[in-house]
């Protein structure tokens, strides 16, 4: 083991971490010690140092374009987008890590079938409602796929497979999201079996740390990309690279967008966009007080209503300034099984130790601006996160029907 190497585990207090090391074959070791080269230590200062955020800021409404002000502007905010889209400047970015457990289905979320009648999968959807997009503008988006350690073998067959729903293959880029490590409460990183760390998602604000360290935004930057679409895998209504949100993102001369729609009830728990402290900012559901829930202007409308629905466009270089100055990393508890160094295997049924997690709500915080871009809750948010009930299988195939699209 390299010198280096050794010295980071001493530094840190880690060397139990060796306990297996003399047993492994050179192969393992050879990944276990390429585990370590690539571990976030930066995660230790977390503690004491912490940088995240105690609490928020003065938060304030933020005003939104109103889909009765898009509408006045649309054609000039389309011309402006689709100017965008065809000189290549516009790349769409899907996060696609998670698994359809909660769906029931063992695979990758988005190769869930939502057809009744035939074959209707989630990424299908979305790669259609890309497609409107490419048909409008007479240009390919540029398509990168974040995947996870579990599912990207999985997904890269699956879309291989289904000829990619049609999409242009040489648009597509797939990248795997970066990991962080575990710790117990001793901060001891965890091991997950005799020759592998203890490793878990960075969080959904980990996506452009890994678009990068995957070669990405090097490629993204030398294909003239300026901006970043980047949304959620199981909203299966939602535009993609929309021509009027780009223009109208652009118009306004912002930093970055997010589309919003209007909270279906003061208490619906969704992220508000509001300001804090005279920047952007998600307030989550937990957060909102009953006060905020119920404030009204003065012509009886609700002062923070409008919900993120996880579809942001981002200036590519203001994102490179975020993570130059390394963005807040959340420690959260959580029951992590592990193996102890006598080579028991451990499955807790309570926290045990800590996982750490970038959120995408801090770069949105982190911009200089966001106009916060209003759709028609009907027309783009058809969530599929449950297998029943509220944001479920059902209301999302009565949302696909009820836009005409066939299922």
């Amino acid at each position: 083991m390299k010198k280096e190497t050794l010295a980071l585990l001493e530094k840190y207090d880690q060397t139990h971490l060796l306990a297996f090391y003399d047993q492994m074959d050179d192969v393992q070791k050879e990944n276990f010690e390429k585990q370590l080269d690539t571990l976030d230590w930066g995660v230790f200062d977390c503690f004491g140092n912490d940088n995240t955020p105690e609490g928020k800021g003065k938060i304030d409404p933020i005003g939104a374009l109103s889909i009765a002000d898009i509408e006045k502007k649309k054609e000039e905010y389309v011309k402006t987008g689709l100017e965008a889209i065809k000189a290549g400047k516009v790349g769409a970015l899907l996060l696609a890590g998670g698994q359809g457990t909660r769906l029931g289905c063992s695979g990758p979320k988005g190769s869930f079938n939502i057809g009744v009648t035939k074959e209707l999968y989630i990424f299908e959807q979305l790669f259609r409602n890309t497609m409107d997009v490419v048909e409008q503008a007479g240009a390919w988006v540029p398509f990168f796929i974040m995947t996870s350690d579990k599912n990207h073998e999985e997904t890269t067959s699956f879309l291989k497979e289904h000829n990619y729903f049609g999409y242009n293959p040489d648009y597509i880029w797939f990248f795997t999201q970066d990991m962080a490590p575990s710790m117990d409460y001793e901060k001891k990183l965890l091991m997950e079996s005799s020759e592998k760390l203890a490793f878990s998602p960075n969080g959904n604000g980990g996506w452009f740390t890994s678009f990068a360290n995957a070669g990405l935004l090097k490629k993204a930057k030398e294909m003239g990309v300026e901006w970043l679409n980047c949304f959620a895998v199981d909203n299966v209504l939602q535009r993609i690279a929309d021509p009027c949100f780009v223009g109208a993102v652009i118009d306004q001369d912002c930093v970055s967008g997010a589309k919003v729609v209007r909270k279906a009830d003061p208490e619906e728990r969704v992220g508000v966009l509001c300001l804090e402290d005279g920047k952007p900012s998600i307030v989550e559901y937990y957060e909102m007080t009953h006060d905020m829930n119920y404030a009204k202007d003065e012509q009886g409308n609700y002062l923070y209503c409008f919900g993120v629905i996880l579809n942001y466009l981002f200036r590519m270089d203001k994102l490179e300034e975020i993570i130059a100055k390394r963005m807040p990393t959340h420690v959260v508890e959580k029951k992590i099984p592990y193996v102890d160094p006598d080579g028991t295997a451990h499955a807790p049924e309570t926290p045990n130790g800590y996982k750490f997690e970038t959120l995408i709500l801090d770069m949105v915080h982190m911009m200089d601006n966001c106009l916060a871009y209003e759709v028609d809750r009907e027309k783009e948010f058809a969530p599929v996160k449950n297998k029943e009930g509220v944001d479920s299988i059902d209301t999302a195939r009565e949302l696909l029907k009820k836009n005409g699209v066939q299922i």
